[in-house]
């Protein structure tokens, strides 16, 4: 059993990843990031829906910058380009990556 509360802070600058379940169809993470900036770009094939347990994060997309804050949800369609520009220290995501419909 895990507990989603139970990590370790990442060195400053950086984040952690840890796979908490994973089967054909769908990929759970919790990440924990620490005073990231400007974070690489992505541009996965499955899609994503996630959700911040702790702190604040803003997502660059394209288009756009979106602020999250403690509780947001944001859906990030596959394929689409986009990346993590800046979070607060201590940033806990819970991440959900599934096969597009």
């Amino acid at each position: 059993m895990t507990n989603l509360f139970d990590y370790e802070t990442p060195t400053s600058g950086s984040e952690d990843l840890n796979e908490l379940f994973s089967n054909k169809k769908v990929t759970i993470n919790r990440i924990v990031s620490n005073q990231l900036e400007n974070g690489s770009w992505y541009e996965q094939q499955e899609d994503e829906w996630l959700v911040l347990l702790e702190g604040e994060a803003i997502l660059e997309m394209e288009t756009e910058c979106i602020t999250l804050n403690k509780g947001a949800t944001f859906f990030i369609p596959a394929l689409q380009r986009h990346r993590v520009q800046k979070t607060s220290a201590n940033t806990l995501w819970l991440t959900i990556h599934f096969n597009p419909a």
